[in-house]
């Protein structure tokens, strides 16, 4: 199979994503600029993926993203062409990092329009790699120091760190229901609390080493 580096450069197959806030109005304008350097390029777009982000972090604000990486696995198109980097992905420089090795683990370069530096087609591919790879460690570094340092001022503060503690007397009297063949849904309904709720007292409640009265049979619900 022919590397992208040997590839005649305007004998490529490109793909564009775009990606646009829900307040933008420039979708448009972000494709036709996008189709105008491919062009230019002498390349061939192949499929076009947009996602349109309200600010929320569901996964179908990023099926063109998912799809985009799925052509890419199929080396459907050689070359992967956006606007920016915080347009390609919004979830810290660690994540664009992974998704740009995955475009370079499947053979597919990729080039930013409005970042011309930031491409893996130039001579300095690997240099700007390189250098992003090391900032998205910087990063976690200092998302670390962060971390640790909250966790020390709620110390110093007398704040509690991690799960709250379970109320043992309501654990056990969780436990000994459930024992007595009521179902979680029962249990809650006796203690007052939610079936999900229910469940985690008992298994806190509930010593290991005594079988359930009923865990022999099916679990009632």
């Amino acid at each position: 199979m022919t590397t992208l580096s040997e590839q005649p450069e305007r004998s490529r197959r490109a793909a564009i994503y775009a990606r646009v806030s829900t307040r933008d109005q420039e979708l448009e304008n972000q494709l036709a600029q996008l189709r105008g350097y491919a062009e230019s390029q002498g390349w061939k777009i192949v499929a076009e993926n947009i996602d349109v982000a309200s600010g929320g972090k569901g996964q179908t604000e990023r099926q063109g993203l998912d799809a985009t990486f799925s052509l890419a696995h199929q080396r459907k198109f050689d070359v992967l062409l956006f606007w920016s980097l915080d347009r390609l992905s919004r979830e810290g420089s660690r994540k664009t990092i992974e998704y740009l090795t995955r475009l370079e683990a499947a053979g597919v370069g990729w080039h930013s329009f409005t970042e011309p530096y930031l491409s893996s087609l130039g001579v300095f591919g690997d240099a700007i790699i390189a250098l992003l790879s090391a900032l998205a460690r910087q990063e976690k570094v200092r998302i670390g120091e962060r971390t640790k340092a909250g966790m020390a001022q709620a110390k110093a503060e007398g704040r509690r760190i991690g799960r709250p503690a379970v109320d043992i007397e309501l654990a056990r009297r969780a436990a000994l229901l459930r024992q007595q063949g009521l179902s979680f849904a029962e249990v809650g309904a006796r203690l007052g609390v939610s079936r999900s709720k229910a469940y985690h007292l008992v298994a806190a409640g509930a010593p290991s080493k005594l079988p359930c009265a009923d865990s022999g049979s099916k679990d009632r619900y």
